[in-house]
């Protein structure tokens, strides 16, 4: 299958965060909805929904993971307060993706309750709970990663009594578990390989990188090897501009699909908002330009993701970016060009990558350096990246293999150049000044070094996190604010 939409039936049942607590028609409940395999599919539909939207993959977790870091800037309004690191309670980006992350839990705990009792394929239905269990995992790991310890929900909201809407928040650290133990449960449960669904090269994907941000290195090393290993297919495009857009590519270890269709909520509006007019519709000032320091950081003239490849309509193509040159300030200079295909009024086709090969590579050579320094493991990993790159491999007498620390900054360094725009660039930022915290000096740059500049000097760690949605706590009588909040 290649795109996914969404039934318009589990759509009006699984609608939001309280999707369950009445009939949305009167011969709708959710003990007469769940009675066949249709049902069971158009409820797992429904929750793939939930990461689709403009809160998730659309917009907003591109926008909070390149926005904030070194990779991008912008003097559209609409992301100042990422662009200054200046988020409130009340920012839109902090508000919209909280509340479609618990869209999208509510919907696959939907999935985890019902889908059980029915009598269907065992297979299939196993299938089905492994997907909604990757589903949950991955809205979970996205909320722990940008507000810390939140509320876990683990049932479907049925009521809207305060004993079921008020929770408390977790730790950070039982938020962490039971996205381990989802994706633990979700790997016996899942086909081995799926670009257009939740796999176990997904699955173990994710798992790596929740591991990595943990600083857990052997389970992430033990994760990401079985991307690697386990029969899934997955291999590195042959050439690093085939990969845009994205469209299920063997490099694909899992992506949101898009239909381009704006009556079913599957339109990805990234291309709109990122790239020139043309071929974007409008002339507006654009979301996450890359910044001059990015663009002098990559080596323009050898590295196939970032030299010249020649002209298109968007303007001259650089593999990761485009320069507009149409001579004015809103459509001239760089742009972000791995969505390059015609916007299309906001309702673009594109694919988004969430998790994909050359990342699990780079994750695989991370956490074998972090265990046992610069390894002919880590370097065969690494090598594979650089190569399709057209850079040279490296070999044990490289100055960036010297030490465990010289490899640490050419994967640094690796990742960056790779994923650029990808909506990983402040993730990594984040955990790298969590590593610095452990082990001084790990990295050179790090979230606390953009806080830094951003906010007088001051490396105040409260930023590290977003605050709780002011919402959440207007509704939510358990629920404390972050510090610095």
């Amino acid at each position: 299958m290649k795109k996914l939409t969404t039934s318009l039936f589990a759509l009006a049942l699984l609608a939001g965060c309280n999707v369950l607590d009445k009939d949305p028609l009167p011969s709708i409940s959710p003990a007469n909805f769940f009675q066949t395999a249709d049902d069971a599919e158009a409820a797992l539909t429904a929750a793939y929904d939930g990461i689709q939207g403009t809160g998730a993959y659309a917009q907003e977790l591109n926008v909070v993971g390149e926005m904030p870091s070194d990779n991008c800037t912008s003097t559209n309004g609409d992301v100042a307060a990422m662009e200054r690191i200046a988020w409130t309670p009340t920012t839109s980006q902090v508000n919209n993706i909280y509340r479609e992350a618990y869209i999208a839990i509510n919907r696959a705990n939907a999935v985890l309750k019902y889908v059980p009792a029915l009598r269907m394929v065992e297979a299939r239905k196993n299938s089905i709970l492994g997907e909604a269990r990757f589903l949950r995992a991955l809205s979970y790991f996205n909320l722990v990663k940008l507000y810390g310890g939140v509320p876990l929900r683990l049932e479907p909201t049925e009521s809207g009594a305060p004993a079921v809407l008020n929770l408390p928040r977790a730790t950070s650290e039982q938020v962490y578990q039971q996205v381990v133990a989802d994706l633990t449960e979700a790997a016996g449960l899942t086909p081995t390989a799926n670009a257009t669904r939740a796999s176990k090269g997904s699955v173990n994907a994710l798992l790596a990188r929740v591991q990595l941000t943990q600083r857990n290195w052997a389970a992430a090393q033990a994760a990401a090897n079985q991307v690697i290993t386990g029969g899934g297919g997955y291999a590195l495009a042959g050439s690093f501009k085939s990969l845009f857009p994205a469209d299920n590519k063997s490099e694909s270890v899992f992506e949101v699909q898009y239909a381009g269709n704006p009556d079913g909520g599957t339109s990805n509006i990234l291309p709109d908002l990122l790239l020139p007019s043309p071929p974007a519709t409008f002339s507006f000032p654009k979301f996450n330009i890359p910044t001059a320091e990015l663009l002098a950081y990559a080596d323009t003239v050898n590295d196939l993701r970032w030299r010249f490849q020649g002209k298109t309509n968007a303007g001259r193509d650089h593999g990761s970016y485009v320069d507009g040159g149409r001579g004015n300030s809103n459509d001239d200079g760089p742009f972000v060009y791995k969505w390059p295909s015609n916007p299309n009024g906001f309702n673009s086709p594109d694919n988004y990558y969430v998790l994909r090969y050359a990342d699990v590579l780079l994750m695989y050579a991370e956490a074998t350096n972090e265990l046992s320094g610069p390894t002919g493991d880590a370097l065969a990993r690494l090598n594979l990246v650089r190569q399709r790159a057209g850079l040279a491999a490296l070999t044990p007498a490289s100055a960036q293999a010297a030490t465990k620390q010289s490899l640490r900054n050419e994967i640094d360094r690796q990742r960056r150049l790779e994923l650029a725009f990808e909506g990983e660039r402040w993730f990594d930022l984040l955990r790298y000044a969590r590593h610095n915290q452990a082990e001084a000096g790990a990295h050179a740059v790090t979230a606390l070094d953009l806080i830094a500049q951003q906010r007088q000097g001051q490396r105040d760690v409260n930023y590290l996190l977003f605050p709780i949605p002011l919402g959440e706590l207007n509704t939510n009588t358990q629920i404390l604010q972050n510090p610095g909040y």
